[in-house]
């Protein structure tokens, strides 16, 4: 157990907190020695502050972690210092020494794990493309210990999904996956215009298959509905939630529209091998713009259909008509 976030309370519970603490806060440190049993060794070495270079153990934790079986690293922000109103970042990065602290452990070979409990979604590029496991914790809040515990031992199968996309650097910000489609592929003269992590994004023990896309009708007139049904498969051998996600792009329109739009998600319980049907309904309310009058209107023309994982990785695609033009509800 290596990081300044592996044994810090405060920390789990960012800037709003009294100062007496009526509850048990577990950290992650505690999670973990819950779940082994005695004979198993658990070293923990700070390694760093989150924030400053007073003090310097990566040395220490290099050491440690070079003797043991599995090195697990906390890093992140501050409870205090770093989170909160009024504590704005020039970037995205780790402070401190932290980011120094992961490339040590990780090149003793040990197999490594990385946990985060941060508050703003921060750009760990060099983690994200070396270190095989990254646990995104966030404010875990005081029984986070036990949580993150269940999660790196497998006894909870995470389906947690991105409500924002994580920037791979400060400088791409604003990023967000429902952009003009000027912005579509573009990247940088010096870095990728991707994000380090896209809207929708989450990983889990298990895979799932998409497969029976149907969309009906394929035409609709003004006012009409479309249903939308696609199975999922749990392909893998641990039972587990995929959360579904559905996004449209009105093909040709009169005033410019993102390249996606989510309009639809639901998480799903799989036990291994088995499938399920999802459905969806799509309104008139959902196929909506705003024309250049700022009126909300549903215009004739074609839509396209992505179902998939995340904003990114769609696994089906398909198409319908709108036949005729229809007005929407106002919309505040």
């Amino acid at each position: 157990m290596i990081g300044p976030n592996a044994d810090a309370e405060i920390d789990q519970l960012g800037d709003y907190i009294p100062h007496n603490i009526p509850q048990e806060i577990v950290t992650v440190i505690e999670g973990i020695k819950n779940k082994v049993s005695k004979r198993t060794k658990v070293t923990y070495v700070k390694g760093c502050e989150v924030i400053g270079d007073k003090l310097n153990e990566i040395s220490k934790a290099r050491k440690a972690a070079g003797r043991a079986d599995i090195a697990v690293v906390v890093v992140g922000e501050d409870g205090n210092a770093t989170n909160g109103e009024g504590r704005d970042a020039g970037d995205l990065d780790l402070t401190g020494l932290q980011q120094d602290l992961i490339k040590a452990v990780y090149e003793t070979g040990t197999p490594t794990v990385v946990v985060l409990i941060n508050g703003r979604p921060l750009s760990t590029r060099w983690t994200a493309e070396n270190v095989p496991a990254i646990v995104e914790a966030w404010m875990c809040g005081e029984q986070g210990g036990n949580a993150i515990a269940d999660v790196l031992f497998g006894d909870y199968n995470p389906s947690g999904r991105l409500p924002i996309t994580v920037a791979y650097h400060v400088g791409q910000l604003p990023v967000y996956y429902n952009h003009m489609p000027t912005k579509a592929g573009r990247n940088y003269v010096n870095m990728t215009g991707r994000p380090l992590y896209e809207f929708g994004f989450g990983l889990s023990y298990t895979k799932y298959e998409y497969s029976s896309l149907q969309i009906s009708p394929a035409e609709i007139k003004p006012a009409g509905e479309i249903t939308i049904t696609v199975d999922v498969k749990n392909a893998g051998k641990r039972a587990g939630k995929e959360v579904v996600q559905l996004y449209i792009n009105d093909v040709l329109s009169s005033v410019s529209t993102p390249v996606k739009e989510l309009k639809g998600f639901e998480k799903v319980a799989l036990q291994p091998g088995e499938k399920k049907s999802v459905t969806f309904k799509l309104t008139p309310e959902d196929l909506c713009l705003l024309d250049r009058n700022m009126e909300w209107k549903v215009e004739p023309g074609a839509f396209d259909v992505m179902v998939g994982s995340s904003s990114q990785d769609i696994r089906l695609k398909g198409k319908f008509e709108e036949i005729g033009r229809a007005s929407c509800r106002e919309r505040v």
